[in-house]
């Protein structure tokens, strides 16, 4: 449902067997949103979803171009409609943007887009919230489901010199293709999952020289072994003991993975999942191995500062790349929607998601702000249920 279809007050109107005057709010038309929009509306609970872009999955729609799912099909679909087998195991970009486009449509989902919500209070009877939003509206609902995604604002590290860096510096979330670094000089800052891919990309884009600056070596896991998903291990890791998993995992590296201390890369210390669950997640390999191997990437120490046209490595190094590609992660940009409420953890997430809601805040939930080595598309389907049955069963 498009923008125009809201009512005077803001709001849009309610599907035929679904009349609250209060609907659930859903903030955000992302993959979080939709599932528990639809899943809400299956119990028979109006929920309307508040988009401030122009279409659903506006955050899939700006990732680069090569970007493929690193869980297979089957379980990065949402409740209620499967992805076609035509996506194939590893879904593109494009393809789950037209998933995400027919999912609203085929739940007829109530979307309004152009619409940003900026703040969300207590409404001032004391039953429901207040959502205040663009254009001047000010919407009440029995509840609010917070699904503006994990990675919401682009982090930039606020290095020393950044300003007067002589070369092109952009963070990842700006990256689309290799085509304007064809035979330049790249540093990818950075090497979490976008950071390790946007590097093979360079590679295989024609980038004359590719090095990527490390501060704490990932683990780097194969995406599946004999066609067993690495996905899999992280589902059936969520319910073992922390230990055994780092045991486990840690032979199984050693068996599939080739030690790459010599290229840069030593093997970290700490167990996968003992970092995992301190929200480092591993590398998925799409060819980062190969390239470092052969030494087309080049690991290199972390960014200290920047000096005019060089870039100060923490080992003491200085290099001189053409151009610099920040993959430094992002902030959920929580704190003016909600920071108010004493919801947020010290690292500005919320302190719980899914079904639970904060003791403080009965009503108030969260979707799509963990990164769990099961797959976040997995978690947020699961959630979505779990919302839905437990605001069907509050009425």
């Amino acid at each position: 449902m498009s923008d125009s279809a809201r009512t005077a007050d803001g709001s849009v109107p309610a599907p035929l067997g679904l009349t609250e005057d209060r609907p659930v709010y859903v903030v955000g038309g992302g993959p979080g949103g939709l599932a528990v929009a639809a899943s809400l509306r299956e119990r028979g609970v109006r929920a309307v979803v508040l988009e401030k872009s122009g279409d659903v999955g506006a955050s899939w729609r700006r990732h680069y171009d090569r970007l493929h799912l690193h869980t297979i099909r089957r379980w990065s679909a949402l409740p209620g409609l499967a992805m076609p087998r035509r996506f194939g195991r590893w879904v593109a970009r494009d393809d789950m943007v037209r998933y995400l486009e027919k999912y609203a449509e085929h739940h007829e989902l109530e979307v309004v887009t152009g619409v940003e919500v900026s703040r969300i209070d207590r409404a001032p009877d004391g039953t429901g919230w207040q959502l205040t939003a663009s254009g001047g509206r000010v919407l009440t609902g029995r509840a609010v489901v917070v699904a503006t995604g994990f990675n919401h604002t682009p982090r930039l590290p606020d290095w020393s010199g950044r300003d007067g860096f002589t070369g092109d510096l952009v963070h990842a979330a700006e990256y689309r293709d290799a085509a304007p670094y064809a035979g330049k000089d790249v540093l990818v800052v950075g090497i979490g999952n976008t950071g390790a891919e946007i590097a093979v990309d360079l590679v295989e884009g024609g980038a004359s020289r590719v090095r990527i600056a490390v501060r704490t070596a990932p683990h780097i896991v194969r995406r599946s072994t004999a066609g067993w998903p690495a996905q899999a291990n992280g589902v059936l890791a969520r319910r073992l003991p922390v230990r055994l998993v780092d045991r486990a995992a840690g032979a199984m590296t050693r068996l599939a993975v080739p030690d790459l201390t010599a290229h840069g890369l030593p093997r970290p210390d700490a167990g996968l999942y003992s970092r995992a669950r301190q929200g480092a997640i591993p590398v998925q390999d799409v060819g980062l191995i190969d390239a470092v191997k052969s030494g087309r990437v080049v690991p290199v120490a972390a960014v200290e500062s920047f000096d005019g046209d060089a870039v100060v490595l923490a080992d003491g190094e200085r290099i001189t790349p053409d151009a610099v590609i920040a993959a430094t992660g992002y902030r959920q940009a929580l704190e003016g929607l909600v920071g108010h409420l004493d919801v947020l953890d010290s690292r500005g997430r919320p302190v719980v998601h899914g079904a639970r809601t904060p003791r403080q805040a009965p009503g108030l939930y969260f979707t799509g702000f963990t990164n769990p080595i099961s797959g976040m598309l997995r978690e947020l389907a699961l959630d979505a249920g779990k919302i839905a049955k437990r605001l069907a069963r509050t009425g």
